[in-house]
Parts: structure tokens; C-alpha cells; sequence
């Protein structure tokens, strides 16, 4: 494992492992000071189920939401093409088996239910991360209203 510029890089990381690396390490902790920032069109590999952007198919119709270094809201525009989210699915699926070595089933009725949605989005606020921001929590477990179990072995 190398670091290049401060950022950890393996031999075997992809694309997308370095992408979301400086955006973890990097990008956000700087997002949102000042003033709230919204983080947009990311690339198409990193929004599985979000529709292409019409207007370049390299993104997808997906934003977050920041304020203070804090992811407050992930939101985008649904993927209802279920060929194309067949097509996503056996790509994270060859990763995992790259990675892990091994996968899980495709859900089926997933898929056909992709079939019959209409265009949707959504967005999704996370309460308990504006309870961190209001009481300046340093991280999101401190403000969890029920605890965490570990269920582990």
C-alpha cells in the first residue's frame, strides 16, 4: 500500500476505490463551512441506483447535501431501466467477487418492479446527523437515540 499525496492507493484498487477515497478524505470534511454545499453528478458508477444525467451519461442525477463537514442528505434521481440496473447489479457483483470472492443472488423482483415504476427521486435527510451538527457531536454515535448492539460471534 502506497500513499500517494496523503491518500492511501493499493496495487489493486480501482477507479472507483480511489474516487471515493479523496472524496471521503479529501472533499467532504471541507464541504458545507459557511455556508450549506451541495456536492453534485456523480459519476455514474458511484450512484447504483440513479439515472444517467441527460445531459452527460458519464453522471448520474445524484447530489448530496453538507454542512459543517457533514453529509446531511443523499438524493437522486431513481433508476427505473431495469436492464440498465441488471447491467449495474453484474458489474458491483464481478467487483465483489474481486474483492471478497463471493457474491449474492441478483433480486429478481427488484428488477420487475423497475419495470412498472414511474420516474421517481428522493431524497433522504438524516435526523440524526443534524443532531450532531445542532450539538456539535465529533461523531454520529455519540447522538444515536438507541444504542448500537454488536451481534457478533
Amino acid at each position: 500500500m502506497l500513499k500517494a499525496s496523503g491518500i492511501r492507493v493499493a496495487d489493486d484498487d480501482s477507479w472507483a476505490d480511489m474516487f471515493s477515497r479523496v472524496i471521503v478524505e479529501r472533499v467532504e470534511p471541507q464541504l458545507g463551512f459557511g455556508r450549506a454545499t451541495i456536492l453534485d453528478e456523480y459519476p455514474t458508477s458511484e450512484a447504483a441506483l440513479a439515472r444517467r444525467s441527460p445531459r452527460d451519461n458519464r453522471v448520474a442525477e445524484r447530489f448530496e447535501l453538507y454542512a459543517c463537514g457533514v453529509e446531511l442528505a443523499n438524493a437522486f434521481g431513481e433508476l427505473t431501466d431495469a436492464e440498465e440496473q441488471r447491467r449495474r447489479f453484474e458489474v458491483e457483483m464481478a467487483e465483489k467477487q474481486r474483492v471478497y470472492g463471493e457474491t449474492y443472488p441478483i433480486d429478481e423482483d427488484f428488477l420487475a418492479a423497475l419495470d412498472v415504476m414511474p420516474a421517481a427521486s428522493g431524497i433522504a435527510l438524516g435526523f440524526d446527523r443534524l443532531v450532531m451538527l445542532a450539538t456539535g457531536a465529533p461523531r454520529i454515535d455519540l447522538v444515536m437515540w438507541a444504542p448500537v448492539t454488536d451481534y457478533g460471534p
